[in-house]
């Protein structure tokens, strides 16, 4: 019985080669031979101490990939400047939904050098979500708690951190570019492990898909943190959360590297934030001079 399983799924997997595109099958093997580059170390099976597995990584990263070429047709601009180790990637947030993410992680598997597997941070909310808890833990998210980043720190990974949370993430379009609150731990964490920060300015999520108002009402009777309403959306149905065709420009500043105590008092601490918001805001400015349109 179980070699029957197994032949049914090599001939479902042949299957799926031979239909799948030749631009998506030289991409997957882009992918592979990119994934036996990344410094994470994992066991026999494929899989790293916090339950991220490498395939089911491949898996995720393909359609992340296709977008990220063929879609967005994202351009980045000082990724040489990540170091080798452990190191936090700090963003803007924006889009209504996590497109920017995808982006900034699929640029440091497929142009990092090393190629790197970037640790996103998730909302609290994620894990309740039937099935999508599991499939990002195997793709190597995870709910960001303090704990769960150090950890990963500690390991010498690489870990993106969007301190705006849903506050960037679900703003309207009149609000485009205007860095929010920023949370402090990111510093605090950062001065805990001994943490380099890269400054990262993502251009282009903003327009992805305009929020015209937030109903925050109606996104917590759904258990969700923001209920955006954007031009498409809710009206097209599930057809409205598709992105507008933009195009992404991720911009990378020089790695950050502060000293004090993670103990410090919140004044000292909001000063060495404010020093990566001022960051990664020059980005962006310097972003979306340098663009020609949203579109190219």
């Amino acid at each position: 019985m179980a070699a029957r399983r197994r032949g049914l799924r090599a001939m479902l997997g042949d299957l799926a080669g031979a239909v799948t595109p030749l631009a998506a099958r030289d991409l997957s093997a882009e992918i592979a031979d990119r994934l036996r580059k990344v410094p994470t170390r994992v066991n026999e099976y494929g899989f790293e101490d916090h339950g991220m597995e490498i395939a089911a990584v491949h898996r995720a990263a393909l359609p992340c990939a296709l977008l990220y070429r063929y879609y967005f047709r994202v351009q980045t601009q000082g990724i040489e400047r990540i170091p080798r180790g452990r190191v936090l990637l700090i963003s803007n947030h924006a889009g209504q939904l996590p497109f920017d993410a995808m982006m900034l992680g699929t640029a440091t598997l497929l142009e990092g050098r090393p190629p790197r597997i970037a640790r996103g941070m998730g909302e609290y909310w994620i894990p309740r979500l039937p099935f999508v808890n599991v499939a990002a833990t195997r793709s190597g998210q995870m709910v960001g708690t303090p704990e769960n980043c150090v950890q990963l720190l500690e390991a010498e990974e690489c870990v993106m951190v969007f301190p705006e949370g849903v506050r960037g993430m679900n703003k309207t379009f009149g609000e485009r570019y205007k860095l929010q609150r920023f949370g402090t731990g990111f510093v605090r964490i950062a001065l805990q492990t001994g943490t380099p920060i890269v400054p990262v300015g993502i251009v282009g999520s903003e327009e992805q898909q305009p929020g015209l108002l937030n109903l925050e009402w109606l996104g917590r009777l759904f258990g969700m943190p923001a209920f955006p309403v954007t031009p498409t959306f809710p009206w097209l149905g599930p057809l409205g959360l598709l992105p507008l065709p933009v195009r992404y420009h991720i911009h990378f500043g020089e790695p950050l590297r502060f000293e004090g105590d993670a103990g410090d008092e919140d004044a000292v601490i909001e000063a060495k934030v404010e020093e990566v918001k001022a960051a990664i805001a020059g980005l962006l400015a310097e972003g979306r001079a340098a663009r020609r349109s949203v579109f190219f």
